[in-house]
């Protein structure tokens, strides 16, 4: 579970977030929306503990700084970030050793393949596309079987294929009792896969909803009925 208690991120005068709280539960995906400058990727790194903030935040009880909250985690950030000079199959080896795991390859291959990386195991970072550094990127976070994982728009630049399969991890990640949190502005790829919405705007959640309550809604135009009045 992701527990989110009465965050506030300021950078000087600037609220980026202000006393934010929502809680994922296991098996269970959030879809953070809104527009740019809504605070979504400040509250992601919050989450991930990049920033300092104020609030409590909570990864299956720990506190999200320490190392047993960080052993749960898996991370994807908005822009891929990779070392030029290891190879694709170097990046998973260095996150293996990172996170001390064993019997880790056969996982490895498995991630490559389902994301048609396996023919690109042995090409360095730098000779990488924007879309291929992305799927490596969720490579690495799904490589030590997080219990949380925060993806940041991780769908752009991503292949028609690798969509499909990302789809399938979530899924595959909330029947395996996985928290997830997802910001996208790709609002019709989620509809499948989304449990509660969290609508951002000027730093604060708009409004929260359950899918459950909201069968027969489409999540686009439960977005567009919070943050313009209905119209699209």
């Amino acid at each position: 579970m992701i527990e989110i208690k009465n965050v506030t991120k300021k950078y000087g005068k600037l609220v980026a977030n202000e006393n934010i709280s929502m809680n994922v539960k296991d098996g269970e995906m959030a879809v953070l929306l809104g527009p740019n400058g809504a605070g979504k990727s400040t509250l992601i790194k919050s989450v991930c503990g990049l920033l300092r903030f104020d609030g409590s935040i909570l990864i299956d009880g720990f506190e999200n700084h320490t190392v047993q909250a960080k052993r749960l985690l898996g991370y994807v950030p908005e822009i891929p970030s990779m070392f030029g000079m290891l190879t694709v199959y170097e990046h998973l080896e260095f996150i293996a050793k990172a996170y001390k795991l064993e019997n880790w390859k056969s996982l490895a291959d498995e991630l490559l393949a389902r994301l048609e990386l396996d023919d690109k195991a042995k090409k360095l970072g730098k000779e990488l596309s924007k879309g291929m550094q992305q799927k490596v990127s969720i490579c690495c976070a799904l490589l030590h079987k997080p219990r949380a994982v925060i993806f940041d728009e991780p769908l752009v630049g991503l292949d028609p294929h690798a969509i499909r399969e990302l789809k399938n991890l979530f899924e595959e990640l909330k029947q395996s009792d996985s928290s997830l949190i997802v910001s996208t502005h790709m609002i019709e790829t989620m509809e499948d896969n989304w449990d509660t919405t969290y609508i951002m705007q000027n730093g604060k959640v708009r409004a929260s909803a359950d899918k459950a309550d909201h069968d027969s809604t489409s999540l686009e135009s439960l977005y567009f009925s919070i943050t313009e009045g209905g119209s699209n």
